[in-house]
């Protein structure tokens, strides 16, 4: 279901990452794309301009702008169950800071790396750091399987492995 797969929390002065008690805790890959107003481009999420985004690639560690956004993927790649639900939240240490971690649900036979919103709200430049954790995982085992899963409806982010943009 999560490869690669952590099966203890580790921290060693890192943000946790792993299996935790009740869920767990996805790394940050080492891209981003970073929002910028350099072009003047709208942000339209039927019309969505690249020419929004500034790609950064760091291995360590990335500075998103004050009052800015930035995208970036899990390190790890997760194929849900047909009668289990995600959700994801931010991490604690994160928010405390004012970045905050936005993560749609993880539906029932959705697969791929978990593309992850972060938003800076502070006045200050921001450090997230490559490799570390960064959102958890709480899973739901349903008691019957749905309807219609991800798979069966076609979904628009289904396999992906790099940072995907808006699709309609």
């Amino acid at each position: 279901m999560i490869s690669p797969f952590v099966g203890k929390q580790v921290k060693n002065g890192n943000v946790s990452y792993g299996l935790s008690s009740y869920g767990y805790d996805l790394r940050v890959a080492p891209e981003f794309k970073l929002f910028t107003n350099v072009h003047s481009a709208v942000v339209d999420p039927k019309d969505f301009n690249e020419l929004s985004f500034v790609d950064v690639r760091d291995e360590k560690e990335v500075l998103i702008p004050p009052n800015s956004f930035a995208l970036t993927r899990s390190l790890e790649y997760l194929k849900i169950p047909k009668n289990v639900l995600g959700l994801c939240i931010g991490k604690s240490t994160y928010a405390r800071c004012g970045i905050i971690v936005n993560v749609t649900p993880l539906q029932p036979e959705w697969e791929g790396s978990l593309i992850i919103e972060i938003s800076n709200t502070t006045p200050l430049p921001a450090k997230i750091y490559s490799g570390e954790g960064i959102a958890h995982i709480i899973f739901f085992q349903g008691n019957e399987e749905p309807e219609k899963t991800y798979k069966e409806i076609s979904g628009l982010y289904s396999n992906q492995k790099t940072i995907v943009l808006p699709r309609v």
